[in-house]
């Protein structure tokens, strides 16, 4: 992924928490004249360390058996997993200066390593146990997947499960850094308005607007 210098976050706690709050990835991994794309859900394991080096680190994922892309990863094949965080359009109104132009303003987290497919029913179904908590935690409604055990290992068959054996990772940041504090506000203010608060929170948290003393400053 190109990212130009004011858009870099080298932060690794930050990189990681935008895989946490946005947990539906995609897995990118060569195939036979185009490449293999699948949207799933990676987790951290839930024994595994909150936070540090992404470099080193697994992740756990599935999809299904079904799935083409299942039959193509061999283990230790090289792959791609993207995580798309908070983003949106900026129109030029919310500058309020002349000339502009419309922009995106987005997070992107790319993770790229190695995949190694997790062969039985019980390795697999820890998996899918430990996606289940994580999800359930993090977004869900407290649910007790205790009466359901069964159900799973009914099911469990036709999942294909794995773990991503991180390698490298490229973030990329682009939070109107390039524009003036006051600039910024307005944008903040504009998201905020429009429902995408998100946004304005990961502006914040890059230390931008009038509220700072620096702006664009690189982690």
């Amino acid at each position: 992924m190109f990212v130009p210098p004011e858009y870099q976050v080298g932060d690794p706690d930050r990189q990681r928490a935008v895989i946490r709050d946005n947990a539906l990835a995609m897995l990118v991994s060569n195939g036979s004249g185009q490449p293999f794309i699948t949207h799933l859900p990676v987790i951290f394991p839930l024994a595994g360390p909150m936070s540090g080096e992404l470099v080193g680190t697994t992740l756990l994922g599935h999809l299904n058996r079904a799935n083409p892309h299942w039959k193509a990863l061999s283990d230790g094949c090289p792959a791609t997993l993207v995580f798309t965080g908070p983003h949106g359009y900026i129109s030029p109104e919310a500058y309020r200066v002349t000339p502009a132009a419309p922009t995106w303003n987005f997070v992107s987290v790319h993770v790229r390593g190695t995949v190694h497919p997790i062969d039985g029913i019980d390795p697999t179904l820890d998996v899918i146990r430990q996606t289940v908590a994580t999800l359930e935690s993090r977004f869900g409604k407290g649910w007790d997947p205790a009466d359901s055990q069964e159900y799973f290992r009914r099911i469990v068959p036709a999942v294909g499960a794995f773990r991503f054996q991180v390698a490298a990772v490229d973030s990329m940041f682009k939070l109107s850094q390039e524009k003036s504090p006051d600039i910024q506000e307005r944008v903040m203010d504009y998201f905020s308005a429009g429902g995408k608060q998100p946004v304005t929170d990961s502006m914040r948290a890059q230390g931008l607007g009038c509220g700072y003393a620096t702006r664009g400053e690189k982690e």
